[in-house]
């Protein structure tokens, strides 16, 4: 009799006790009157007015079945981006996509690569693969090519690197990307996570479909939850090598997007001027909130996201101005998680929440100063 054989229950395999449960950020404040949610990473600007008709008209139809392919989302995701549509696999946002490549390509025994602040969610696609995570340092919270390479052995099947970054707001360079790509040997896959993109407006940013085009060994992933909006219908894709997609679409569930999900991205999509006003706010409150709050003596982290890392004088100050805030009724999200005790992550939010919170901010530091 084995050992499980002779348990008085059933057992999941020993990895899952190694995963942490992702924790979302908090959304509430107990007593608090009206809260400004700024923990997420959500756009404050909402869905596109299109997309939320969509999904109403959707409705209509809610005893059949989602058309399984997603065929005519990734087709109008081909049409907007200059991909090629069978090159695209779409799913219950993004997260279900890393966690496909994951189970795809990694097995016991098997290495799969991130760095020190990257997005949680690797650690536990990693895990729950039943492979072993392998965590590269970072070079001023931004991804290092050369620690990510001394990492990368003869039994690293999988690297995942966020650009930008989340939740440090950090980007490689797309000529970074590259030589990360070419050094990287063939068998391994690079998947790059661009749940961000849209936000990144820096001249040497790319988010990488040129990579995928000219390579087999790397992946694209996007999200609809980000500037989209869509972070309540689940609602992701990528693009990779046909022979990546294949692989994936083997194990995916068969109707992993849902219909009304796949009427609000292709409504979305189709809404350009709602997606450009939200990229014109997030450059401008991003900067007035990067220069406001440097001013009270807070260090910030460049973004190239919709938020930003502050960094307080110690894992203590970090919790008090979190409390303090919190108070107001201005929820940020504690990143002690992600190996950052000692900072907050700052989503940016409506002209109205964002100036809340930057005189919040000088009050706590008023009060930290006096006392």
């Amino acid at each position: 009799m084995t050992k499980t054989e002779g348990a008085a229950r059933p057992l999941p395999v020993p990895a899952v006790f190694r995963i942490d449960p992702y924790v979302p950020g908090k959304s509430s404040a107990p007593g608090v009157g009206r809260i400004y949610k700024l923990s997420s990473n959500e756009t404050p600007l909402g869905p596109s007015p299109r997309a939320k008709e969509a999904v109403r008209a959707a409705a209509e139809g809610l005893e059949a079945y989602p058309e399984g392919t997603a065929r005519v989302l990734r087709m109008s995701i081909g049409a907007k981006f200059g991909l090629e549509p069978e090159r695209i696999v779409c799913g219950a946002g993004s997260d279900e996509i890393l966690h496909l490549l994951a189970s795809a390509y990694l097995g016991p025994g098997d290495e799969g690569v991130f760095t020190e602040h990257g997005f949680l969610v690797y650690k536990i696609a990693i895990l729950a693969a039943g492979g072993a995570p392998i965590v590269a340092k970072e070079t001023k919270v931004t991804a290092d090519v050369d620690q990510i390479l001394a990492k990368v052995g003869p039994r690293t099947k999988i690297v995942f690197l966020a650009n930008p970054n989340n939740p440090t707001g950090t980007y490689l360079p797309i000529a970074e990307v590259e030589r990360l790509a070419d050094a990287l040997p063939q068998n391994v896959l690079l998947v790059i996570d661009a749940a961000y993109a849209e936000y990144a407006t820096q001249a040497d940013y790319a988010a990488g479909e040129s990579l995928v085009r000219a390579r087999e060994n790397v992946v694209m992933t996007r999200t609809f939850s980000k500037i989209h909006g869509l972070a309540a219908i689940r609602l992701g894709w990528c693009y990779a090598p046909e022979h990546v997609c294949d692989a994936i679409n083997r194990i995916r569930a068969p109707f992993n997007t849902s219909t009304a999900a796949m009427a609000a991205g292709l409504a979305s999509l189709a809404d350009a001027a709602h997606i450009e006003a939200s990229i014109a706010h997030n450059d401008q409150w991003r900067d007035w909130l990067s220069r406001e709050i440097a001013a009270l003596g807070i260090e910030v982290t460049p973004s190239a996201g919709n938020f930003l890392l502050l960094r307080f004088r110690g894992a203590e100050e970090a919790r008090e101005a979190d409390a303090f805030l919190t108070a107001r009724g201005l929820i940020l999200r504690a990143v002690a998680a992600y190996g950052l005790p000692d900072c907050l992550r700052l989503t940016v939010g409506s002209e109205e929440a964002n100036r809340l919170v930057v005189a919040a901010l000088a009050d706590f530091i008023a009060t930290r100063t006096k006392g």
